[in-house]
């Protein structure tokens, strides 16, 4: 009986294993609309593949992120991003990388990567970080001051920042669990998105002022 018992358990996990195969990769862009025929299609999930008798090493390789770049802009922070757009060898691999320069007081401000978890690196200065959990349990803020050499993690699709609360330049560099994991920066997509979102919406969600909501919508409008 034992020995029956134990092929059944196998039978269920053999017909069961195709099906957990052939479920949907995850997406690998904000969406992929489905055409019937291929003459309307224009991209994949993901890109295309090269001839792999054609890929060289350079396919592989990129360098640049050992030069500081500017934080003269609004937020004080500047983000280069390595991904599968720029180091094509990143296609189908699951993972990207990030430079991430904050000036004195910079932040990287609330935002999402809809695609991909990040793990966060800082080479120099020091750092508040936090993530905000999602509505079901209850909005909780883990934060946490981070100096150099520490590591932090935030999950995926959970709004995070970064904030330079050092005397000095910080530089952070981060790997992304997506070739490309997208961002949404919070206040730009609900105050800046293109066409503006009805005013009346944002004044109750927000619960603030129409003309609060109006300022906000011309500072951030594209």
């Amino acid at each position: 009986m034992k020995n029956l018992s134990f092929l059944a358990v196998i039978s269920l996990l053999s017909l069961s294993l195709p099906l957990a195969i052939a479920s949907d990769p995850n997406p690998l862009q904000d969406f992929c609309v489905g055409v019937n025929t291929p003459a309307d299609g224009v991209f994949v999930n993901g890109k295309f593949c090269k001839d792999p008798k054609l890929v060289t090493v350079d396919d592989f390789f990129t360098s640049g992120l050992d030069k500081p770049r500017p934080v003269a802009n609004a937020v004080g922070s500047n983000v280069t991003a390595v991904n599968v757009n720029n180091l094509p060898g990143l296609n189908t691999l699951g993972i990207s990388i990030v430079r991430i320069d904050y000036g004195v007081n910079g932040q990287n401000p609330p935002h999402t990567h809809p695609r991909a978890t990040e793990i966060l690196y800082v080479g120099v200065g020091t750092l508040l970080v936090g993530f905000v959990t999602s509505n079901g349990d209850g909005n909780r803020l883990l934060t946490k001051t981070l100096n150099e050499g520490d590591v932090f993690v935030f999950p995926e699709g959970l709004v995070h920042f970064q904030a330079n609360i050092g005397k000095f330049p910080a530089v952070a560099f981060a790997a992304l669990s997506s070739q490309n994991p997208g961002v949404v920066t919070i206040a730009n997509t609900v105050f800046g998105s293109n066409p503006a979102i009805d005013p009346n919406v944002l004044v109750k969600a927000f619960q603030l002022d129409p003309k609060v909501v109006l300022d906000l919508q011309n500072k951030f409008k594209k």
